[in-house]
């Protein structure tokens, strides 16, 4: 059980890093790869087109600005692909979200927020996708929640 955690660039990996700490905490096997949609569209068709053989379950795909990855991606392959906006200087990563979540029907992205945020929860939208059918993968999403919620009460400690 494989996710890919594909981004257009080495400028991407600070956010894609927060993806790979949670799929890590989860012990949940993936691959890093960078695949500029602008620059490398011969190695993105055959990468997605090969995805489900190389045994990938789930693609995580970043990117800013135009943000073509995960969409093309997604054109290419049946394989679910979930896209992480990438924060941009000159519109914070709107631009970003828009060109990923504006998929014409018949060709879906997953989208989730832009930047650090979404990242993470990249990483549990796809957990929770192979939880579906690994009951290990699962359970370990049931212990992050409790421990998540724990957390969260113990946090009121701080306000006394």
């Amino acid at each position: 059980m494989k996710v890919a955690l594909v981004m257009g660039s080495i400028s991407d990996w600070p956010v894609v890093k927060q993806t790979a700490s949670v799929l890590d905490d989860l012990k949940i096997n993936y691959d890093k790869k960078i695949i500029s949609a602008h620059r490398m569209p011969e190695h993105l068709q055959q990468f997605a087109k090969n995805a489900k053989d190389e045994h990938y379950q789930v693609i995580i795909a970043a990117a800013g600005g135009a943000a073509h990855l995960p969409g093309m991606l997604a054109a290419n392959t049946l394989v679910p692909v979930i896209g992480v906006p990438v924060f941009t200087k000159s519109l914070h990563g709107v631009d970003s979200l828009l060109s990923i979540v504006q998929m014409p029907f018949g060709v879906p992205v997953a989208t989730v927020a832009v930047g650090n945020s979404g990242a993470k929860n990249a990483g549990l939208l796809a957990a929770q996708m192979l939880g579906m059918n690994d009951d290990s993968i699962y359970q370990r999403l049931v212990s992050y929640r409790k421990n998540q919620s724990e957390e969260a009460i113990r946090s009121n400690e701080q306000l006394e």
